[in-house]
């Protein structure tokens, strides 16, 4: 595609569009599909952006890009070698080298954020079946998982975009963002619930039967995001920028849910 008259006498560019992790299933071949997208089509912009002389491009990577799980205690850094584990990790991670080689030939300023799984009104995929199962009731056999998950809501999200835009400290860089503030899948669910204003019913099922009957009935990567830990280290976002979190999780939770509630009234 062809952006040139999009980005002319424009000073930024934000970009967020991707094929997106979950849609291996609709390509034969899933890392060239991914690739197509995620990376030939950022560089073209990115090209055509430098060209017309736009100061700063920000892009919406993945925390995908550095690796899919960490260990307890050992939250992932914005600045350690990454390890991607499947074809979109590679896809976000082969577009960032790009980008910082375009930047180093250019002169563009790139910055480049990785968000964990971001939610908020209108969020789709495991989040909105999360949603739908805490509203029908129905018992969820995560009582007893322990595990910690970095989650951004939208709002905390735009609001680093924000930032990112015109901070000088921000040229260049790599960023990791959250909520700053953890959660267990069942303490997820318990906030979610609450917000919903449908209890969680949780069934404490040993992670390890989880993993296996996931297994079994083909499910091995859902569970792998319920069940492991997947943290980030926001400190450089913070220090850096002097950026912080606008709404706490829980609000983010009220706002989500709220949203939700309403789309199945107007549905209804």
């Amino acid at each position: 595609r062809d952006w040139r008259e999009a980005v002319h006498d424009v000073d930024c560019v934000v970009h967020g569009a991707a094929r997106v992790h979950g849609m291996e299933h609709r390509a034969s071949d899933p890392l060239t599909a991914y690739r197509r997208v995620n990376v030939e089509g950022t560089l073209r912009l990115a090209r055509q952006a430098a060209a017309a002389g736009v100061r700063r491009l920000i892009f919406i990577s993945s925390v995908k890009a550095i690796g899919e799980s960490t260990r307890a205690g050992h939250p992932f850094s914005a600045d350690q070698p990454p390890s991607p584990t499947d074809a979109y990790g590679l896809s976000k991670l082969e577009a960032e080298r790009g980008l910082r080689d375009l930047a180093s030939a250019t002169g563009m300023e790139v910055v480049i954020i990785r968000p964990p799984l971001v939610y908020g009104p209108g969020v789709k995929a495991n989040f909105r079946s999360l949603m739908k199962w805490l509203t029908r009731r129905v018992p969820l056999p995560f009582g007893a998982i322990d595990n910690r998950r970095s989650l951004v809501g939208i709002d905390n999200l735009v609001d680093l975009v924000v930032t990112c835009i015109d901070h000088a400290a921000a040229a260049n860089q790599v960023f990791l963002v959250s909520d700053d503030d953890d959660l267990s899948t069942s303490e997820l669910l318990l906030r979610l619930g609450e917000a919903l204003g449908r209890p969680a019913r949780l069934i404490p099922v040993p992670e390890r039967w989880l993993r296996v009957a996931a297994s079994m009935i083909g499910k091995p990567e859902l569970a792998h995001r319920l069940l492991s830990s997947l943290q980030l280290d926001v400190t450089k976002t913070r220090e850096r920028l002097g950026w912080k979190p606008v709404v706490t999780v829980d609000e983010g939770l009220r706002r989500t849910a709220a949203h939700w509630l309403a789309s199945q009234r107007n549905d209804g």
